[in-house]
């Protein structure tokens, strides 16, 4: 038998996916209805044998005819030599597509692919990235983790089962719109001590936006850039457990105010400004209310007086403290004033979106203090700063009203307003707002205009 016809014998051995990938590496196109015959008859033909003893062109020949045993072993001879120590090796290479007919190296194209794939795993990061990089899998994954896949690598790999010493954590819950949330635990600002909180465990416990939790966490990663919350302890000082069956604040019954907030404290007979509330404007729980005044006319003042007076008279009342875009100083002023209350500032030097963001976080606080049948009440200073700080932050709508005030602009702060209720389920909202008037400023009256008939 000569060598044309062992050649022959050999290609005839292999399966047709392996001959399409010999006759594309040597520059054929093979079609995707070709026979295997005719792919081994067009890789002899490429390779310069000829399909039949005797035949081909005169190269093809002047090979054939010399010594067999010094001659260079052919194109489609290294490729076969290649694909079959890739298969006892284990590994599958990609296969070519026969339908596209494209021109470029078969070991081209995977190179690409597993270039593009690696790029693609190094953007992923932190813990949302690494779930969703183990639900890949394929057989290029496992080439990538033999050779080239080095950040997709770390992320693919399991949990490394942490057996040390797990921490306390507690702080509020924020969570995103994709469903897992972050422990604020410095207060509410994001830090990189916030623990992870799961989809799971959010989806588990029907965690809402502003719940205090307790629980213990681990370490971050080298792959993660917050430590993971591992167990949660206890729901807004209750039972996990308990967390799934309490109400919804929307679901809540809006009652008008019936129970008063007595703010004249017995053998204080200097707070007048307490009396005079009493007499003239009375506060009920549920009630929404604006103290209006021109700057620098003593609201702040006003507002000093009357949670104290709540602090004295209603211990059972939580009292939170609400200072928008003021100053540091009178920030610290407030909390030294308060005994029991808790006061949530962020001064004029912060943008406006924290300004946003901390009004958000503390009104879902305060409704899921309701939710549990507790009374709350909650003092702005100032709604006009609030409003305008979301005339900043908030996506324009593109109708400006005037003054230069975007609609849009106004909605976030009366939703803020319009949460304060009476509810007859048990428990309540009280909201008392400081707003600003006679500034010269446009904006000003129309924010004023805007809540003066919705106390």
């Amino acid at each position: 038998m000569d060598s044309t016809q062992l050649e022959r014998t050999t290609l005839e051995t292999k399966d047709r996916d392996e001959l399409t990938t010999i006759a594309t590496a040597l520059g054929g196109k093979p079609g995707s209805r070709s026979r295997k015959a005719e792919i081994v008859d067009l890789i002899l033909e490429l390779a310069g044998t000829g399909g039949a003893p005797g035949a081909g062109s005169t190269n093809g020949a002047t090979r054939v005819t010399e010594t067999p045993t010094e001659e260079p072993p052919a194109a489609w001879e290294v490729e076969v030599e290649a694909v079959e120590q890739a298969d006892e090796a284990g590994t599958t290479e990609s296969k070519v597509d026969t339908d596209d007919g494209d021109n470029h190296d078969g070991r081209d194209q995977q190179k690409s692919k597993q270039e593009s794939k690696q790029k693609d795993s190094d953007r992923g990061g932190g813990n949302q990235g690494r779930n969703r990089q183990q639900e890949q899998a394929g057989p290029g994954n496992r080439r990538r983790r033999r050779s080239g896949g080095r950040g997709r690598d770390r992320d693919n790999t399991p949990e490394e089962p942490w057996d040390g010493e797990p921490v306390t954590v507690e702080g509020y819950i924020d969570l995103r719109d994709e469903g897992y949330g972050f422990l604020r635990v410095n207060g509410f600002s994001p830090s990189k001590e916030d623990a992870y909180v799961s989809v799971k465990q959010v989806r588990q416990l029907d965690l809402r936006k502003g719940d205090h939790l307790v629980g213990a966490s681990r370490p971050a990663n080298r792959s993660e850039k917050n430590p993971a919350l591992l167990a949660i302890e206890s729901v807004n000082g209750r039972p996990p457990e308990e967390a799934k069956d309490r109400p919804r604040f929307e679901d809540l019954t809006p009652l008008f105010p019936d129970q008063r907030l007595s703010l004249e404290v017995d053998g204080d007979s200097d707070n007048m400004t307490a009396r005079i509330v009493d007499l003239i404007s009375p506060i009920g729980k549920g009630q929404r209310g604006l103290i209006v005044s021109p700057p620098k006319a003593g609201k702040t003042t006003i507002m000093k007086t009357i949670a104290r007076s709540i602090e004295t008279n209603h211990p059972e009342v939580k009292l939170l403290v609400l200072l928008v875009d003021e100053r540091p100083e009178e920030v610290t002023d407030m909390r030294r004033w308060l005994k029991n209350g808790e006061v949530m500032g962020s001064t004029f030097d912060r943008p406006s979106d924290e300004h946003t963001y901390l009004a958000e976080i503390a009104i879902e606080r305060a409704k899921r203090m309701v939710e549990r049948g507790e009374d709350v009440v909650i003092m702005l200073d100032g709604i006009t700063r609030l409003s305008r700080a979301y005339n900043l932050a908030a996506p324009a709508t593109g109708r400006i009203m005037s003054g230069g005030i975007d609609t849009g602009a106004l909605y976030p702060p009366k939703k803020f307003f319009g949460a304060a209720r009476n509810v007859e389920e048990g428990g309540s909202l009280t909201i008392l707002a400081t707003a600003l008037v006679e500034t010269g400023s446009k904006m000003d009256e129309v924010i004023f205009e805007e809540f003066k008939g919705t106390g």
